[in-house]
C-alpha cells in the first residue's frame, strides 16, 4: 500500500523524510519526487550554459523537433516488432542526437549559408520539424499514448527504471560541467578570447547541443517536451537573478529545482487527498517554478529601489 495514501500537503513531509533513509522499496510519490529532482538538476545545468550563451530559443527548437526523431524511432520499433519505445532509452538517444544534429545544421546553414536571420531559422527549422511530427504522431500512434505523453509527459506513471534513466542523464552532464568548467566559463563570458586562446566553441556548441537533446529524452515521460522548457530556463533565470557567479548560479538553480519538486509531488497528494482532484505534478513543477522566479524578481528589484 502506498505510505501516502490520503495525506495532506503537511503530513507528506515527516512521511517522506521519515523514509528517506530507510532501504524499503520505493513509493511511487518518491520516485515522482527523485525522478522530477534529477531532471531539474541536468535541466538547470545544461539551461544555465544555454542562458548564458543566449541560446534559449535554439534550445526550444530542439525540445520540440525531438518529437519527430522520437515519433520515427516508434514507427522503426513497431516495424521490427521490438520493445515498447518506452523502455528502449538507446533507441531514443540516438533519436534524439541524430535530431538534435539535424536542427542545430539546418539552423546553421539558413543563418550562415542563405543568411536569413538566426531567430527566422530556428523559427523556421522549429515549426517545420514540429509540425510533422505532430502530423506523424496523428496519422501512425493514435492507439498509443506516445503523442500524449511525450507531449504533456504522466508523472504518475513514472517507475523506477525511468529513475535509474533520470539519475544516468544528470550524472552525465554533472560529468561534461566539471570536466570543462573553465573552457564552459570561458566560451560563456567571452566567446572571441576563447577563439584566439585555441578553444573552438562550435564543438563546444554541438556538445551542448547533444547534451540537451539527451536531457529532453530523459524529461519527456515526466514533464513532455512544452514544459520541459520551463525546467531548462526558469531554473537558471531564477538563479541569475540571486548571483553573478557562474558556480553559484548553477548551485541555485539546482536546489531551486529540487525544492519545486518536492513541494510540487506534495501538493499533487494533497489536492488528490483533500479536493479529489487528480492535478498534474509536472504542471505543478512549472508552475512553482514561474512563482520561484516572480518572488525573486519582485524581491531584487524592491532591494535595488531601496535607498540607503
Amino acid at each position: 500500500m502506498n505510505p501516502y495514501w490520503e495525506l495532506n500537503f503537511f503530513q507528506f513531509f515527516p512521511v517522506f523524510f521519515g523514509r528517506l533513509f530507510q532501504s524499503k522499496e520505493l513509493a511511487p510519490d518518491e520516485i515522482q519526487v527523485f525522478v522530477l529532482a534529477l531532471i531539474s538538476i541536468a535541466s538547470a545545468l545544461i539551461g544555465s550554459l544555454l542562458v548564458l550563451k543566449r541560446m534559449t530559443m535554439l534550445a526550444n527548437s530542439l525540445s520540440h523537433t525531438i518529437l519527430l526523431g522520437i515519433v520515427i524511432a516508434y514507427l522503426f520499433l513497431s516495424a521490427q516488432g521490438g520493445e515498447q519505445l518506452t523502455i528502449n532509452f538507446s533507441v531514443l538517444i540516438a533519436a534524439a542526437v541524430v535530431t538534435g544534429l539535424i536542427t542545430t545544421v539546418l539552423t546553421q546553414v539558413l543563418n550562415h549559408v542563405i543568411k536569413l536571420q538566426e531567430d527566422a531559422s530556428i523559427g523556421l527549422v522549429f515549426t517545420a520539424l514540429f509540425a510533422l511530427g505532430i502530423i506523424l504522431v496523428t496519422l501512425y500512434t493514435r492507439n498509443a499514448h506516445i503523442g500524449l505523453e511525450i507531449v504533456m509527459g504522466n508523472a504518475d506513471a513514472l517507475h523506477f527504471n525511468d529513475l535509474k534513466i533520470a539519475l544516468g542523464v544528470a550524472l552525465t552532464n554533472v560529468f561534461f560541467i566539471l570536466l570543462f568548467f573553465k573552457e564552459w566559463k570561458l566560451i560563456c563570458f567571452d566567446q572571441g578570447l576563447a577563439s584566439s586562446l585555441g578553444f573552438r566553441p562550435a564543438l563546444f556548441n554541438y556538445l551542448l547541443m547533444l547534451l540537451t537533446s539527451a536531457t529532453a529524452i530523459s524529461a519527456f515521460r515526466a514533464v513532455g517536451v512544452l514544459l520541459f522548457l520551463a525546467f531548462l530556463v526558469g531554473l537558471p533565470l531564477t538563479a541569475r537573478l540571486l548571483t553573478h557567479n557562474l558556480k553559484n548560479m548553477l548551485l541555485l538553480s539546482c536546489g531551486i529545482g529540487v525544492v519545486c519538486s518536492l513541494v510540487a509531488v506534495a501538493l499533487s497528494r494533497h489536492f488528490l487527498t483533500v479536493y479529489h482532484a487528480p492535478l498534474s505534478t509536472s504542471g505543478l513543477v512549472v508552475v512553482l517554478i514561474g512563482l520561484a522566479f516572480a518572488v525573486v524578481m519582485v524581491s531584487t528589484r524592491s532591494r535595488k529601489n531601496v535607498k540607503i
